[in-house]
């Protein structure tokens, strides 16, 4: 009798639907506080010492919990890699890819999503210089982080193509223009990753200025 209750409470549970989005509700809580936590060990040591066990006490769990959803380190490292990148598309998404913007106000947005990123989330972007610096997790780093670089690239490409087209402007390398952008926005974050700054920093969006006034002194004032 008792065997046949425990059997029927099972099946309510698997048949139920609030329970079942509750018990996924707190799953993807447990896995979200994880991903949190090793984003937050990553920003202030590296990945040499990091282990399961530091994570799992990090977050107040216990190891076999984070097993549990993870199997692995690497996937681990993958998981949060991929929500960082999903955060930053989103970003990216918000500020460049609204309907009726002019390639001028595309490539402001893009300048804005660099540094709005690192001002908001400089913990998430001393994970995306470690990943991208460290031996160890350079290939997760080739797999989930660079395609989306390259393709925020080959956009901003887009955008100068159009600007230089439209604007007269044929003595513009734009290949080069594009990854000069490219380079200033990750060697901003290498420096604030080793040089945290105290507050607020406008170095990134003047130096970017600059440059894309010196192409296109008609469509991007330094002020």
């Amino acid at each position: 009798m008792a065997q046949r209750k425990a059997t029927a409470e099972g099946k309510d549970l698997k048949t139920d639907p609030v329970q079942r989005d509750r018990r996924r509700e707190r799953g993807e809580a447990s896995v979200q506080r994880i991903i949190d936590a090793t984003i937050d060990l990553i920003a202030e040591e590296g990945l040499a010492t990091l282990t399961m066990q530091r994570i799992a006490g990090h977050v107040g769990s216990s190891n076999a919990l984070v097993v549990f959803h993870f199997r692995s380190k690497e996937n681990l490292y993958r998981a949060v890699l991929q929500y960082l990148s999903d955060q930053y598309d989103a970003l990216w998404a918000t500020l460049v890819r609204p309907p009726d913007l002019s390639p001028v106000q595309r490539l402001m947005g893009a300048l804005e999503c660099a540094q709005r990123f690192s001002r908001l989330h400089p913990k998430w972007v001393s994970v995306f210089v470690v990943f991208s610096s460290d031996r160890k997790s350079m290939q997760i780093y080739n797999e989930i982080g660079m395609p989306n670089d390259l393709a925020y690239t080959a956009e901003a490409r887009e955008f100068l193509v159009e600007i230089a087209r439209t604007g007269g402007y044929g003595d513009v390398d734009t290949d080069t223009l594009a990854e000069s952008l490219n380079y200033l926005v990750h060697g901003a974050w290498f420096w604030d990753h080793l040089n945290p700054p105290e507050g607020r920093s406008d170095v990134l969006r003047k130096t970017m200025l600059m440059l894309l006034h010196q192409a296109f002194p008609r469509h991007f004032d330094l002020a």
